[in-house]
């Protein structure tokens, strides 16, 4: 009688873990935004990485017709990669670059930096991971084209490639 009491709650429990699971696989708890292009940025404060000084949206958007927002980290390797493409992009007097360090420790960041070049005139610190969602990034790198109106006009997902800094180049002209 024992025995029979053990496999039938063995067999409920292992039921019921089933469930679960089959229940789990049904849905998703990844974050993706809706709409990422032709949407008004909302204004926000955050820190610079190197004066530590908090920095509004409203004093980095100005002056420049273009932006290129850019979601980067130290540890991420197509960050790394993508790199050249943002240095390249750095040469256009037209655009003006925002970096927004996500998740980093600031000295490996600082470190990174050093060792590659600077291609942005501010860099943001996003330790929480919030900004970067708030701006409608669910992954790094991440780039946005943003015009003088705080509008993001073109979104690249991943490291960007020469073909990116030719499309860019052709929008920004």
């Amino acid at each position: 009688m024992r025995n029979k009491i053990l496999i039938i709650l063995l067999v409920f429990f292992l039921s019921f873990c089933f469930f679960v699971l089959f229940k789990s696989l049904e849905s998703s708890n990844i974050y993706v935004p809706e709409k990422k292009e032709d949407r008004q940025l909302a204004e926000f404060v955050s820190e610079d990485l190197f004066t530590k000084k908090k920095i509004t949206s409203n004093e980095i958007f100005y002056g420049s017709d273009y932006y290129i927002l850019n979601i980067w980290a130290s540890w991420c390797a197509p960050c790394r990669k993508e790199h050249p493409q943002l240095m390249e992009l750095s040469k256009n007097s037209s655009i003006k670059l925002i970096g927004l360090n996500y998740k980093d420790d600031p000295k490996k960041a600082k470190k990174f930096l050093k060792n590659l070049g600077n291609p942005f005139s501010i860099i943001l610190v996003d330790k929480s991971g919030v900004l970067s969602i708030e701006f409608g990034g669910y992954g790094i790198p991440e780039t946005f084209l943003i015009n003088k109106d705080k509008k993001i006009i073109r979104t690249f997902i991943g490291n960007l490639s020469d073909d990116s800094v030719r499309q860019i180049n052709s929008i920004v002209k």
